[in-house]
């Protein structure tokens, strides 16, 4: 392996004698970036400065000796990172050794310095240096492209179940719009009542999810111009449960959260809903999407009624506070609603 010139190499040794003879083997061998001191107390702005690839290091020396250097040094060297310490040294003592050793020494040059010796462990040194920065950005680029992956992949899943909500939607609302003006109004609400924006937005992206199960509920209920007999009803029920099922095993907080709406939009704050769930233990997202979905279903075209009016769609939407909504998300609603400049009210104790 040839080692780049620009490899760069801080050399630390209160002899300037021992300095000179270094960076003269080291000019030998083509290293030309080379920084070196002979006073230790500058050995950590160097270091800061300098971010050599190899540190040759004295360690007896007035004032800080080599052992207090790497103690200084060690906070500042990444973790994870390989950087060789070099350290020169007359004491041959197996505890020098072993102490410098565990302070982040790699090797030792035993002085006096041999030239031969010197060029062969610096250039020993260097090569591990740089082959494991090379392994680490081999590493950095697979796991960029692991994580470009990951993300293609969900975005894929994401957009096949989008689809599949927007045919199940075709097959109830002809204009196939009902979905996206949930997400819109839903996160409207959540940013209304004090969520981050993160949730706000997973909110928005997820809530249009939230009747992807009614692709199982046959036509001749799902289409029915009349009102559903008991029996029809209890079939209509399960596309909550239908749409958690396609949505359930996700790691993606999105389809996590979607999964969560799917099976809790027709929950109703007095216990009265699909599952029975009561209060605060629907997850406020299956809240916030239930009022939303009401108010979009209520003011636009349906096969077995008309449109109601805002006004009426809001007066209905208000009696059933404490009913079949959440009195705090109602009262946020009709704010933002009938005044669309307000953006914040107080926001909820309760989260997501």
């Amino acid at each position: 392996m040839k080692l780049p010139e620009h490899a760069k190499i801080l050399i630390i040794d209160d002899e300037p004698a021992n300095v000179r003879l270094l960076e003269r083997l080291l000019q030998q061998e083509g290293f030309a970036s080379l920084k070196s001191a002979t006073d230790p107390r500058q050995a950590l702005p160097l270091y800061t400065e300098f971010q050599p690839d190899l540190i040759l290091l004295d360690l007896h020396m007035p004032h800080l000796d080599g052992f207090a250097v790497m103690n200084q040094l060690r906070p500042r060297i990444r973790e994870g990172e390989y950087l060789p310490i070099l350290v020169l040294t007359a004491d041959v003592a197996t505890e020098t050794k072993l102490q410098a050793l565990s302070m982040g020494a790699v090797d030792f040059l035993t002085k006096p310095l041999d030239h031969a010796e010197v060029r062969l462990r610096i250039r020993n040194l260097l090569q591990t240096r740089f082959l494991y920065k090379e392994v680490q950005n081999q590493k950095e680029v697979l796991e960029d492209k692991v994580r470009e992956r990951t993300a293609d992949l969900e975005q894929a899943q994401l957009e096949a179940l989008e689809r599949l909500a927007l045919a199940a939607e075709f097959r109830d609302d002809e204009t196939g719009q009902h979905t996206q003006r949930v997400g819109v109004r839903s996160a409207m609400l959540a940013k209304a009542v004090g969520l981050p924006p993160d949730r706000v937005e997973l909110i928005r992206r997820a809530a249009p999810l939230h009747d992807v199960g009614k692709i199982g509920i046959p036509d001749a209920i799902l289409r029915k111009p009349s009102k559903l007999t008991p029996e029809e009803f209890e079939v209509m029920k399960t596309h909550t449960t239908i749409g958690a099922k396609i949505l359930s095993g996700s790691r993606s907080p999105l389809l996590q959260m979607a999964e969560e709406i799917a099976l809790t939009h027709h929950e109703h704050w007095d216990g009265n809903g699909y599952a029975g769930l009561a209060g605060e233990t629907i997850p406020l997202s299956g809240r916030i999407v239930a009022l939303a979905d009401v108010f979009d279903a209520l003011t636009n075209d349906r096969i077995y009624r008309k449109a109601l009016s805002l006004e009426e769609t809001l007066a209905e939407i208000e009696r059933q506070r404490e009913l079949q909504f959440d009195p705090k998300l109602v009262d946020a609603f009709l704010r933002i609603t009938r005044d669309p400049g307000i953006q914040e009210v107080p926001p909820l104790s309760r989260t997501a």
